[in-house]
This record gives structure tokens, sequence and C-alpha cells, in this order.
């Protein structure tokens, strides 16, 4: 379901001379249906740099990275948001959305976007945050006026709202209780059982056990002359 093959990327620093930092080189590997896999490495080796380059919001330097039929490396702009849509989702550590919007609204957007009839839409989106505990007074306000961890179940209830075929998660147990820990790892499995391709970065060991089938060492990937 996701396949990446080859890929490199380097940062070129303007405000420093035009100076060339390669961050990866060579990065080959797939993850199939059904299947979790968690990317380990040293801090800086990449993880995050490579999470982004797949869901296209870095371009990589060489190579390809193809989610389904879709190359994002080689991929138009109106492809890309397509494949976002309604094939692969992230979830990321903050919460970006438009102000004043009513949280049901925004945990119910992805199905929206993609046809679902409202009652659905809106019903699968209070199951997920009654599940993540966050209180129905709640609901019709915008969570960007949330605590941080509210905030975070927001984005994780988003997140998983639309059954996506293939699925970034970014840190998605950072900083959560236990119940609602506990909560977010069900999910993962939920959807690993219905099919989907997962990659994450998960700190904590735990969690990863848990729900990975298998690490990918980005630190393998990085330039010998930056290692």
């Amino acid at each position: 379901m996701i396949k990446i093959d080859n890929v490199s990327k380097s940062f070129t620093l303007h405000n420093q001379g035009a100076a060339v930092i390669p961050v990866m080189d060579g990065a080959t590997f797939e993850v199939g249906a059904g299947e979790c896999v968690a990317l380990t490495g040293n801090s800086g080796a990449g993880k995050s740099t490579l999470m982004r380059m797949i869901y296209g919001n870095y371009l990589s330097a060489s190579g390809h990275i193809w989610t389904g039929d879709t190359d994002v490396a080689n991929a138009e702009p109106r492809e890309i948001i397509a494949l976002r849509r309604a094939t692969l989702g992230y979830v990321s550590q903050f919460l970006r959305v438009v102000p004043r919007v009513p949280t049901l609204e925004v945990v119910a957007e992805p199905l929206l976007s993609v046809g679902v009839a409202k009652d659905v839409a809106f019903a699968r989106a209070r199951d997920l945050l009654s599940r993540l505990n966050i209180p129905e007074t709640l609901w019709g306000l915008s969570p960007t006026t949330f605590s941080g961890g509210e905030q975070q179940r927001v984005n994780i209830a988003r997140g998983f709202a639309h059954d996506y075929p293939a699925m970034l998660l970014d840190e998605p147990t950072a900083s959560l209780d236990a119940t609602n820990r506990e909560t977010v790892l069900s999910l993962i499995e939920e959807a690993k059982t219905r099919g989907a391709a997962i990659i994450g970065i998960f700190h904590d060991a735990p969690a990863r056990d848990r729900v990975a089938d298998r690490e990918i060492n980005v630190s393998a990937f990085t330039p010998a002359k930056v290692a």
C-alpha cells in the first residue's frame, strides 16, 4: 500500500551561504495492508522529515513515494489533495483547524469531504469524541479554545474519523493519560484489522511494541558524511 523507493532529501540553508545539508539517502521499504511500521532512529535522523515527504509537505530530491497508485514524490498538487482527502490520513501532534468551527464539525469534516451523509458523519464524530473523553458540553465549541490535551484528542478523533487505507501517526499517544492512551491504541489496532497500512513515530516504547509489526531504523538512511 505504501512503497518508499530510493528516496533522498537535502535542505538548502539560504541564510548560510546556500549550504546544502543532506539528511536522507536511499530510503527504501514497503508497508502492506494491515501492517504498522514504526520509524525509529536517533534524534535528527529524519523520521519526521520522511513522514512529511510521504504526506507531500516536503519534496524529495529523488526516488518514489507510492501510496496506492499515487507517487507523491512526482504528483501534481491536485493529486496530493485528492490522496489526502480519500486515501492517506495524518495524525500530527498539533491541531490545525479553522477558528470558530465547532468541534463536532471538525471531527466530521473528513467524512463529509468524501461524500458521507451528514447524519452518518456526525454519528461517527460523536462516537469518537465520546471514546476519547471529550465532554459533550464542548462539542459545540471551537477546539482552538481547549487545553493541549483536549486538542490532541480532538486531532486523533479527526484523524480516525474516515477509514483511510493508509495512515501516518506522529506520536499519537504522547502526553495522554492511561485511559485515553488505551483508546488510541485500540483505534490503531482497529485500523490495522480493517486493512490500513500505517507508518508511525512512537517514542512511547510500550505502545510501539504493542501496535508495530516491525521497525525501520531511519538512521540507516543517513548519508555517510553527516552520520
